[in-house]
């Protein structure tokens, strides 16, 4: 999914400027070490730009940025451990970088399990996370004076629709699938562009929820949408077979896994 950043990692870092209010590169090293790591191209290339910044500039008012990116980066490799370290060092170089929370809350969330031993300790964490960057982002100032009030009032929108699918993902593994299927419809309603993969979230809690026709109305518009993300519609035809079957009292087949595909974002 929204899953994941904004617009894709390699949007994330062609568009920095643009995210953050801009410290000072303290000599033209220090500026070549920096477009270095916004002109990666591939996360293991990032990575070692990052690491590169941060070990040659100590002193770096960018270290908050490149611990982001190594974050993004590792998101992108699917190592979920690192994305918990790189994030929460992140947050600690900026207590108000909101894209690291909600990074933190969608990973945390995404990787608890039912039987998890420490399954509400994750999840109060998802809950912090996402509760915080939803408050920071209500007085959070326009990062570049480029961007227009709609243009922000539209990420912003964006970003909290984020933090309302963690949430809800929070609830799947509590099995308070009315209150995930709330959470999912909130973000899909506020999105700019509805994420299909939250979408079938969406129809998988009103599935578990017991209301079928719901969980089929959703799927069928997931299913209408052009060029979908052909894991995406597998998903969506998987999900929707089990609603008809439940609605037709059938005994439903298993559910498939959530889908982890981000199509739009991140």
């Amino acid at each position: 999914m929204k899953r994941m950043i904004l617009s894709g990692i390699l949007a994330l870092a062609a568009g920095a400027s643009g995210l953050w209010a801009q410290p000072r590169p303290k000599s033209q090293k220090e500026v070549e070490a920096l477009q270095a790591m916004f002109n990666a191209q591939d996360p293991d290339t990032r990575i070692k730009a990052a690491e590169d910044l941060l070990t040659k500039f100590a002193d770096t008012e960018f270290k908050g940025i490149a611990l982001f990116f190594e974050a993004a980066s590792y998101e992108q490799k699917g190592d979920y451990d690192k994305v918990v370290i790189y994030g929460e060092r992140a947050l600690e170089a900026d207590p108000k970088n909101y894209q690291a929370m909600l990074m933190l809350a969608r990973n945390i969330a995404a990787h608890t399990r039912e039987n998890d031993l420490d399954r509400e300790e994750k999840l109060a964490k998802v809950e912090k996370y996402s509760k915080n960057a939803m408050d920071t982002l209500k007085d959070a100032a326009k990062p570049n004076p480029q961007l227009t009030d709609d243009q922000w009032n539209g990420a912003k929108k964006d970003f909290t629709a984020q933090a309302h699918e963690a949430l809800g993902l929070a609830a799947m593994a509590r099995k308070k699938y009315d209150v995930a299927a709330n959470e999912f419809q909130f973000a899909v309603d506020n999105s700019t562009t509805p994420d299909p993969a939250t979408m079938v979230r969406l129809g998988a809690a009103e599935n578990l929820a017991g209301k079928h026709d719901e969980a089929v109305a959703v799927l069928d518009k997931v299913m209408a949408m052009p060029n979908l993300n052909p894991a995406i519609r597998q998903f969506a035809q998987a999900e929707r077979v089990r609603a008809l079957q439940a609605k037709g009292g059938a005994k439903p087949a298993a559910p498939p896994a959530p889908p982890q595909v981000d199509i739009k974002k991140p």
